[in-house]
């Protein structure tokens, strides 16, 4: 994963832990003094609260205790991991630039594009000037790479 990726991940880890926590367990305490607990809303709603983010917790420690942290700037060549790829669509014409990032840290909204999509994928390995062909969920897609870089 990027370092930012990395970083984005440990912070919401922190928040998680130094905040969410905190107050899950102050409305859990706030609701037991309501009293009869099979019909407190407030309760299930804290606890309910609390299952998510103590999984949240746990996903995050596994994700970032596994995780290799890859510095794009050192890189140069073919597309590969952490590259910042712009392409032209061969149809419409529109540009589009991605950077091919770790699952996690994944979303195509901010041009952050999953590795393990058709579109990454097909990008592996090639370089400027090349067309690459991808099957999508809407059919064949073709894309001219204009440029790659690392940042």
């Amino acid at each position: 994963m990027t370092r930012a990726g990395f970083d984005a991940l440990d912070t919401e880890l922190r928040t998680l832990k130094s905040v969410e926590r905190p107050a899950v367990i102050k409305a859990i305490a706030e609701a037991r003094e309501h009293g009869d607990l099979s019909e407190n809303a407030e309760y299930h709603a804290a606890r309910e609260k609390q299952s998510f983010v103590e999984g949240r917790v746990k996903e995050l420690e596994s994700i970032l205790g596994r995780a290799e942290v890859i510095d794009p700037t050192r890189l140069s060549g073919t597309i590969k991991f952490g590259a910042t790829v712009t392409l032209i669509d061969e149809d419409t014409k529109e540009e589009r630039t991605y950077q091919i990032v770790g699952e996690p840290e994944a979303d195509i909204e901010r041009g952050m594009l999953n590795i393990r999509s058709p579109l990454a994928r097909a990008l592996i390995g090639k370089d400027e000037g090349d067309s690459v062909e991808v099957r999508t969920p809407g059919g064949e897609k073709s894309y001219e790479i204009v440029s790659i870089r690392f940042v």
